[in-house]
């Protein structure tokens, strides 16, 4: 075996040098990484110090997957069972009903509607909210001022449905 300097493959020892300090060095990064109140103690040898961010990702995938489900409760895309998402607008010339069916996690819907009939300048006249088995009943009665009314109904009713639509699964 031929054993020059000009040579295109490294020798063994070479190799190995360069694996060990890119594992060094990847090491050094991933412990970079990890808060320090994780580390216990001093810097510990390579295994602790992998211990310890195996343990930090193991945490903080329960940390997201804990948040992805309140998540979705607040925002009532786990229904678990309970009445689905219906809204029904009913337009009487200036006088407009809307009428919310939700589950009992999804109170938050009742708040975007009126949030958004006040941007669409609807004056709310009274809001009543039942509950019945597994559903909320939200009915809105109010009143559109301004030109063409039948317009504005259709505006606001797409808009509503498009809420819902955005929100049940």
């Amino acid at each position: 075996m031929d054993r020059s300097p000009s040579s295109s493959k490294p020798d063994r020892k070479t190799v190995e040098k360069n694996r060990r300090s890119q594992m060094k060095s990847m090491c050094s990064k991933l412990s970079s990484l990890v808060p320090r109140q994780s580390h216990t103690g001093g810097a510990g040898s390579l295994l602790d110090q992998l211990e310890v961010a195996t343990n930090y990702i193991k945490k903080l995938e329960l940390n997201l997957e804990k948040t992805t489900q309140k998540k979705n409760l607040l925002m009532g895309l786990n229904n678990g069972g309970l009445k689905p998402l219906e809204i029904n607008v009913n337009s009487m010339g200036s006088v407009l009903e809307v009428i919310l069916i939700t589950g009992f996690n999804c109170q938050f819907l009742f708040r975007e509607t009126i949030r958004i009939l006040q941007e669409e300048d609807a004056e709310i006249a009274n809001a009543s909210f039942s509950k019945q088995e597994n559903a909320v009943y939200h009915t809105i009665h109010c009143k559109i001022g301004g030109s063409a009314p039948e317009y504005r109904a259709t505006r606001i009713a797409e808009r509503l449905r498009n809420l819902v639509a955005r929100v049940d699964p």
